[in-house]
């Protein structure tokens, strides 16, 4: 269980921030960029949570849940040393990454195909999960700059990876099932 009491502790006010192994890093560590990426997305969902009602409104708070779970996983290097924590350590699953996979079926299962890619927009909710689908993409991204000089959970960034798509779907669902997609038309300014 979280206890916080305070809110504030000073220790950060050089620029450096405790990982949850105890260890210290610079606010600007690769790390703590690709977490602080994470938790950016879940403010975005907030957003998106507010225009969404019924079983997408749930989703979107189990995935907001697991966006916190993701952040405790990246928030701790070496996972090799996890049977020495002297407590569980949480770190994401498959089980999660299979979820959202499920999801994206069954909400695809009822949308036309797409005939053109899709301009973010149409209704607020849409609009909002497209743009958590981008900051999504840019934590992705991150994580997969971090695994490759570090420690990072492959379940990890395969969820961000399905969220993506997840979110992408659900903008269509919430775009009156893809009827109200705005599409792109190529060189329509020109």
């Amino acid at each position: 269980m979280v206890v916080l009491n305070r809110i504030y502790t000073r220790t950060g006010d050089g620029g450096d921030t405790a990982l949850s192994d105890g260890s210290r890093v610079a606010k600007h560590d690769p790390r703590v960029e690709t977490y602080g990426t994470v938790d950016e997305l879940n403010a975005t969902l907030g957003l998106c949570r507010l225009h969404a009602s019924g079983d997408l409104a749930d989703r979107i708070g189990v995935i907001q849940n697991d966006l916190f779970d993701l952040g405790a996983d990246l928030a701790r290097p070496n996972m090799a040393a996890d049977g020495q924590a002297g407590h569980p350590v949480l770190r994401m699953i498959d089980a999660q990454v299979t979820r959202l996979e499920t999801e994206i079926d069954a909400m695809n299962a009822a949308l036309n195909p797409l005939r053109s890619f899709i301009l973010p927009g149409g209704s607020p909710l849409a609009a909002h999960l497209h743009l958590s689908r981008t900051v999504a993409r840019r934590a992705e991204r991150r994580a997969t700059d971090l695994a490759t000089g570090g420690d990072v959970n492959g379940a990890a960034v395969r969820y961000l990876n399905r969220l993506s798509d997840w979110l992408f779907v659900a903008a269509r669902v919430a775009n009156n099932g893809g009827t109200d997609d705005i599409l792109w038309v190529p060189g329509a300014s020109r």
